[in-house]
């Protein structure tokens, strides 16, 4: 409590947390980190001298290949090297890793990452945040890629009074609607 002097007379003046009170909503994308193994997979192993696909070697390495192992798991597949890797050999992958892994990709862990929170946000229900005041939360933890953080202002955007980016306490504004 703090006091000050009027007159002779001390008076209390309660301290008020307007953060608080506020309407204010904060979303943190951290909150939505999905749990499970992220996994590059890197096919350059399964090439004749890492660059050359031949198909019936390939083919072989992909079936004989335990895939269980990936059990909900998130997946990237990728090629280090400068091959030149035709469409089908992802896709071949990709039917394989289907009964096991939660999501399959071609690209880096940040590409996995920025498709698993991309399902995530096209499918968040913002009716919640109807003319509401909301802070996106910047700092995280967990790897939630930055390409996250502009999905999800855009999907704000028509129906949030105003966005702002940070913490409440010190809050870049980004967006306020003029209606």
């Amino acid at each position: 409590m703090a006091r000050h002097k009027a007159g002779s007379n001390y008076m209390a003046d309660e301290i008020i947390n307007r953060v608080a009170n506020s309407k204010l909503v904060t979303i943190n994308l951290e909150d939505y980190y999905p749990q499970g193994q992220r996994v590059l997979f890197d096919i350059k192993d399964w090439l004749f001298e890492g660059f050359v696909l031949r198909e019936k070697d390939f083919r072989a390495q992909v079936s004989e290949f335990d895939w269980e192992q990936y059990h909900d798991a998130y997946v990237a597949l990728t090629c280090s090297t400068d091959a030149i890797i035709p469409g089908w050999a992802y896709m071949l992958i990709s039917l394989h890793l289907k009964p096991f892994a939660k999501k399959v990709v071609i690209g880096d862990l940040i590409t996995l990452e920025t498709s698993i929170y991309q399902d995530i946000i096209n499918n968040l229900d913002v009716a919640e945040f109807q003319d509401k005041p909301i802070i996106i939360k910047g700092c995280s933890k967990k790897p939630v890629p930055e390409n996250a953080y502009i999905m999800l202002a855009s999907k704000l955007q028509p129906v949030a009074k105003s966005i702002m980016y940070g913490e409440a306490c010190s809050s870049v504004p980004l967006y306020k609607n003029k209606r």
